[in-house]
């Protein structure tokens, strides 16, 4: 369970390989949520329905209570704001994850992007930065793409 904001941001900046235990999860949580985040903030126009798809794919993902997502959301905000690269977040990942486990985490990246209905040039290239980063296969990036794209709407 999350304590406070200050311990979620030492675990996500302590040293991955010597953490273990609730910290070490509270440190994967931040670098998801960080993630998720800077797909949100990518075309530097943040919908109400990308914040909810953050939200939504953090609970699901993580089992958390509504005060704990909202936490989450808010230290993830603030991290994203002083970050100036992903490797950290992305390092972490590829220590912990599996690859299956990476591709489900592309996939709600990309259930954020496509929450507003609109993919901007930016959500896309960052999207490819990060499937890079977490050496996600392309035949997976495509399918994790593929899965999150809301279906067609008829009579448009």
């Amino acid at each position: 369970m999350l304590r406070t904001l200050k311990d979620l941001y030492d675990a996500i900046t302590a040293q991955p390989e010597t953490k273990a235990g609730p910290e070490s999860e509270h440190a994967l949580q931040l670098a998801t949520a960080v993630l998720l985040v800077e797909v949100m903030r990518s075309d530097h126009d943040i919908d109400a329905l990308e914040r909810r798809a953050v939200l939504a794919a953090l609970r699901e993902r993580f089992m958390l209570a509504e005060d704990e997502v909202a936490r989450l959301l808010q230290l993830a905000e603030q991290t994203a704001e002083d970050a100036y690269d992903f490797h950290r977040f992305t390092s972490l990942l590829n220590q912990r994850f599996s690859a299956e486990q990476k591709v489900l985490i592309i996939e709600s990246m990309w259930r954020v992007a496509y929450a507003d209905n609109l993919l901007s040039a930016h959500e896309n290239h960052l999207m490819r930065k990060i499937a890079a980063l977490l050496y996600i296969p392309h035949a997976e990036y495509v399918g994790a793409k593929l899965r999150a794209r809301p279906p067609a709407s008829g009579g448009d």
